[in-house]
């Protein structure tokens, strides 16, 4: 019996050609789905969600934890000995995961816009806002990139084991931390990812500040990253590393929150006669209005009248945001001022943000200050913004640059920094001083509250910024009150303003965009931290904590 004509090899040409488009189209498929595969895995896909999570740590979303996970795989990427990226392949890594998280937290800065009210066109404006959020984030990208160099460099010059790989990444970003820290513009630093959530790991900065909390950050990260890439190095001795690096991974995780928590728990001892009532005004009158004639009798009008209200409710002394009169203050030139004579009817001690000249008044130049006024309205002590903004505040470079460039600030005049050793005296004692984004720098706050500041005091304007950029100032604040031991009271022109006790806890949070006065009280401390005794380099000895705070001593 003969085949069907279907079979063996007489089967129609027909069928035969009808095979090959099928079998061209799977394997199309099958090399697209291996493509997909291949660019899901792409280590510049797992950077960049690694700088979304991080970016997901702060204010708004507060996704803390995140921060525990979210270098793993710039690490990884950095590290892997299978691809042994090139030194620019690793700068161009650390870029991405690090422009993509300072890109969100910084993305408050494009609310610059509209600038139309100080006469920029609509289109410029736009154009400013973002040209300052991609300045602002690519000074940050660039120094994390030069991370990924940095340990790239040491891992191919040197052969660095696993341990050494983890103490060259960690030391690398702590020091490239520091060098931000040093110039005019920095915010987003690794410690502000657990602020003010996690309370246990931010006690670390007691002992070495936050380069203690960044440094615990980057090690715990780094040991996930090296406990995953174990099997990948040469057979020999993997086993041995996956299991050292997963070791000494939990325990800095376990260890330095539970030394973190004990620090929590110490109790806090303030004593009756250190207490000290502050009022507090936030006046909420946007920039754009206050710098008009109107807006200005506006902001005296609201500041004498909320400094009535909180002498009457047994206020010490009162304390008003930055710029919160945008005149000079000089005792001739503010001698009719309501404010001036509500101090002096009342006898209490305000402490007022305003500017202050510099040399005569006819050379122009003046600081952005808070001053003290006693009980006769009288300026008898000043402190003046060290940390001003670039093109907000100064022009860098300005006998260069001065001609090419309008600085974006409503202030005619030149503003110049204060020094870095100033000491604010009132008639409580000594206070730490913070103006604006002067939060970040800790050293700042470090240095005053080791030449005898009781307190902390930080004075904001937060227009036109939105909320999201106010609770991260505040966070910052939070880092300050508990690696110093400080209490901190912060007041600002549009919120938020708040009360911070020294382990962190947040007391009173103010509603952004309100007028709002308020009456706190808190505590001079004169006790000093590891950190504050010896700065970054902190021994990690528990000095003062040993035996309780000192006893307050009055000024």
């Amino acid at each position: 019996m003969g085949l069907f004509p279907s079979e063996g090899k007489n089967r129609p040409p027909t069928v035969a050609k009808s095979e090959t488009p099928l079998t061209e189209r799977s394997a199309r498929a099958t090399g697209r789905t291996a493509q997909f595969r291949r660019g899901w895995r792409s280590p510049w896909l797992a950077v960049l969600l690694g700088g979304l999570l991080m970016g997901l740590t702060p204010d708004p979303v507060n996704a803390w934890p995140l921060a525990w996970i979210a270098l793993i795989p710039l690490w990884r990427a950095v590290v892997n000995p299978a691809s042994s990226p090139s030194l620019w392949r690793a700068f161009g890594l650390g870029c991405v995961w690090s422009v993509t998280y300072h890109g969100i937290v910084l993305s408050w800065i494009t609310h610059l816009h509209p600038l139309t009210w100080m006469g920029v066109p609509w289109l410029a404006s736009v154009g400013i806002a973002l040209f300052a959020w991609a300045f602002i984030t690519g000074l940050g990208t660039v120094t994390f990139g030069l991370w990924a160099v940095l340990l790239r460099w040491a891992i191919d010059r040197c052969g660095l084991s696993w341990a050494g790989r983890l103490l060259m990444g960690t030391a690398l970003w702590c020091l490239l931390e520091t060098f931000l820290s040093w110039g005019p513009l920095a915010w987003p630093f690794l410690s502000l990812t657990q602020s003010p959530g996690n309370l246990w790991i931010l006690h670390l900065g007691r002992l070495a500040g936050p380069a203690a909390i960044t440094a615990a950050i980057v090690a715990v990260n780094g040991c996930w990253a090296e406990m995953s890439l174990s099997p990948v190095w040469p057979k020999r001795g993997w086993g041995q590393a996956f299991r050292g690096a997963a070791l000494t991974g939990l325990l800095l995780l376990v260890g330095l929150h539970s030394l973190g928590g004990l620090l929590y728990q110490q109790p806090l001892s303030d004593l009756p006669e250190a207490a000290l009532q502050i009022g507090l005004i936030q006046g909420n009158i946007p920039t754009r209005e206050k710098l008009t004639p109107a807006g200005t009798r506006q902001a005296i009008t609201a500041y004498a009248d909320g400094y009535r209200e909180l002498v009457a409710q047994g206020a010490d002394a009162v304390l008003t945001p930055e710029g919160a009169i945008p005149e000079l203050w000089t005792s001739d030139r503010q001698r009719r001022s309501p404010i001036l004579q509500a101090v002096r009817a009342a006898g209490v001690p305000l402490w007022l943000g305003t500017f202050r000249p510099v040399g005569p008044i006819t050379n122009r130049e003046m600081t952005q200050s808070l001053v003290n006024l006693d009980a006769q309205g009288q300026v008898t002590s000043q402190y003046s913004k060290v940390k001003l903004v670039p093109l907000g505040e100064y022009i860098p470079f300005e006998a260069t640059l001065g001609r090419l460039i309008s600085r974006l600030s409503p202030v005619s005049s030149s503003l110049l920094p204060g020094s870095t050793d100033q000491i604010f005296a009132t008639p409580f004692g000594i206070a730490a001083i913070g103006i604006c984004y002067e939060s970040p720098y800790s050293e700042l706050f470090r240095r005053q509250v080791a030449d005898g500041a009781g307190w902390i005091m930080t004075a904001s304007n937060h227009d036109p910024y939105p909320a999201r950029m106010m609770r991260q100032h505040h966070a910052q604040d939070v880092l300050r009150a508990v690696e110093s031991d400080r209490w901190a009271v912060r007041v600002t022109n549009t919120g938020i303003s708040g009360v911070v006790t020294p382990h962190g806890e947040t007391v009173w949070l103010s509603e952004p965009n309100e007028y709002v006065t308020y009456l706190t009280q808190i505590y001079r401390r004169q006790s000093l931290t590891p950190y504050v005794r010896r700065g970054q380099l902190a021994d990690m000895d528990f000095g003062r904590d040993r035996d309780g705070p000192e006893p307050y001593r009055s000024p």
